[in-house]
C-alpha cells in the first residue's frame, strides 16, 4: 500500500511539472475560433466611390457614399447604405463576381456599367458591374439603390 501511495505522489508530481503554462499558448492561432462579427464602430471607414456610365435618365456620374454615419453625394445615401447592410453577411463578399462556370440567362440588360471602389466592412472594394447577361443583371439589381434601378417599371 505504501508503494502505491509513493507511486501516486511521483506520478502526480510528474504530471504537474509537465503542464505547459497558458502563457506559452498566447501567440498560437486557433483556426476553429472565428473573429467577432463586424460592429458599427469598426465600420467608421465605410466609404465607396460609385461611377456609373451609360445608364441614362440622369443616373450617370461619380458619387461618394459614406455609411455609419451616412453621407456623401449619392442621390440616396440611406437607401444605398441599407442595401449594402442588407447584402452584407459574415464570410461572404458583398461585391463578389458571379461564380465562375455559372449558368446565366442570355439576356441583355443594356449598356450600363458601374465601378465601385473604396472600403466596406473593413475590406477594400474594387468591383465592376455591367448588365451583359442574367447573372450580371442579378448582381447589379442586388445593389440597387447603390446602383441605379434599371429594371423595367413594375418588375422586381
Amino acid at each position: 500500500m505504501l508503494q502505491l501511495a509513493r507511486f501516486l505522489v511521483v506520478a502526480a508530481s510528474a504530471a504537474v511539472s509537465s503542464v505547459v503554462p497558458a502563457v506559452a499558448h498566447a501567440g498560437v492561432a486557433h483556426p476553429a475560433v472565428a473573429p467577432p462579427p463586424v460592429q458599427d464602430e469598426d465600420r467608421a471607414g465605410d466609404h465607396l466611390t460609385v461611377t456609373v456610365r451609360h445608364a441614362g435618365d440622369g443616373t450617370d456620374g461619380t458619387f461618394q457614399v459614406y455609411c455609419h454615419p451616412g453621407g456623401g453625394t449619392h442621390p440616396d445615401v440611406s437607401g444605398a447604405c441599407e442595401a449594402l447592410d442588407h447584402g452584407t453577411s459574415w464570410g461572404r463578399d458583398t461585391f463578389a463576381p458571379a461564380p465562375e462556370g455559372s449558368l446565366c440567362t442570355m439576356q441583355y440588360g443594356g449598356p450600363a456599367t458601374a465601378h465601385v471602389t473604396g472600403t466596406w466592412a473593413g475590406r477594400p472594394v474594387d468591383a465592376s458591374y455591367d448588365r451583359s447577361d442574367g447573372c450580371q443583371i442579378g448582381r447589379w439589381n442586388r445593389l440597387v439603390p447603390l446602383l441605379p434601378d434599371l429594371r423595367p417599371h413594375g418588375r422586381p
